[in-house]
């Protein structure tokens, strides 16, 4: 059983539902002929989807009954840290925005829910896809298609003998990655945008996804808690455990999903 405090199953159905309005307002502006593409300061892409989705999914985490500080990609300074249990909810309201400007719908609306370092609750949903991936801490992990039916997910372990299946990012796959991956001898890659991936290790169609580039706390949190509750890792080339502690340090360590086993 977790050990938060908050009733994480009751507010698993409440983020279903905030992450699927967030994703009402973001097909919205996906079926115009323009996004309104702007960018910030670091040259990453921002869009009228992306401030859309951010407003629907602050206005629902801030109607909650139980009100927690909210950090998120577009407001980064309103965040004045977490409450005095170490809880905060960590939100990318579109994730791979570089994917939603291409059309190739391999983008997703996070929202996760940390506790003292740990992301506890997990909601990630892919809009285009029309799937929803859930998880809490002693609740399961679940994904739920578009016709609504719900099952539950867990990892799968590699079988010896047989390729390892490896994600990598469609828009950041550098030479340290690949290293990595020869590394593994026999494998097979499959690229693609945001935090699809690390969901779909999560339900067990992967076995491992690479990560030694930069990421964002909010482009991690709500699929680590995906993995995590389906039986999986997410940890650092050193084997830490990666945490959302400190959010000041808004960028994380390079890491690695794993599913049910590791390799070597």
């Amino acid at each position: 059983m977790s050990a938060t405090s908050l009733p994480l199953e009751a507010l698993l159905q409440q983020v279903e539902t905030i992450a699927r309005e967030a994703g009402a307002a973001i097909l919205k502006v996906y079926g115009e002929e323009d996004f309104g593409v702007e960018h910030k300061a670091d040259e990453s892409p921002l869009t009228r989807a992306d401030l859309a989705a951010n407003a629907v999914i602050v206005a629902g985490l801030e109607a909650l009954e139980q009100r927690l500080p909210i950090l998120t990609e577009e407001a980064v300074e309103a965040f004045a840290g977490p409450d005095a249990e170490g809880r905060y909810w960590l939100v990318d309201p579109l994730d791979g925005t570089k994917e939603f400007i291409k059309r190739n719908g391999e983008f997703t609306v996070n929202i996760a829910l940390i506790e003292q370092g740990r992301p506890v609750l997990g909601g990630v949903l892919a809009p285009v896809l029309d799937t929803l991936w859930l998880a809490a801490e002693g609740v399961g992990a679940f994904r739920i298609d578009g016709e609504g039916a719900r099952r539950s997910i867990t990892v799968s372990t590699h079988q010896p003998g047989t390729p390892w299946k490896v994600y990598g990012s469609r828009s950041h796959l550098g030479p340290h990655t690949l290293a990595w991956m020869e590394a593994l001898g026999e494998y097979e890659l499959i690229r693609m945008g945001s935090s699809i991936k690390l969901c779909l290790v999560a339900e067990g169609a992967g076995h491992l996804y690479p990560r030694l580039g930069p990421t964002c706390l909010w482009d991690t949190a709500a699929s680590h808690a995906i993995i995590n509750a389906a039986g999986g890792r997410v940890l650092t080339p050193e084997g830490q455990e990666l945490s959302y502690a400190n959010p000041e340090a808004t960028l994380n360590p390079h890491f690695i999903v794993y599913g049910g086993a590791m390799p070597g």
